[in-house]
């Protein structure tokens, strides 16, 4: 688990990257292609992540 954590905070830095970049040049986040595909890129890792959580908290029978 503590890889996908550094996956998805290196990915967030990226996308955080991309987006101050986009903003300085007066492009829309919503019309930067880049920044949209990176922003799904950690969508998914967040949602592993929740994955993983939530499997670590159901009981053991």
């Amino acid at each position: 688990m503590d890889d996908l954590v550094r996956k998805l905070e290196k990915e967030m830095q990226k996308l955080n990257e991309l987006g101050e970049k986009s903003l300085m040049q007066s492009i829309p986040l919503s019309d930067n292609q880049e920044v949209q595909e990176q922003s799904r890129r950690v969508d998914e890792l967040m949602v592993q992540y929740q994955r993983m959580k939530a499997k670590d908290r159901q009981p053991i029978r």
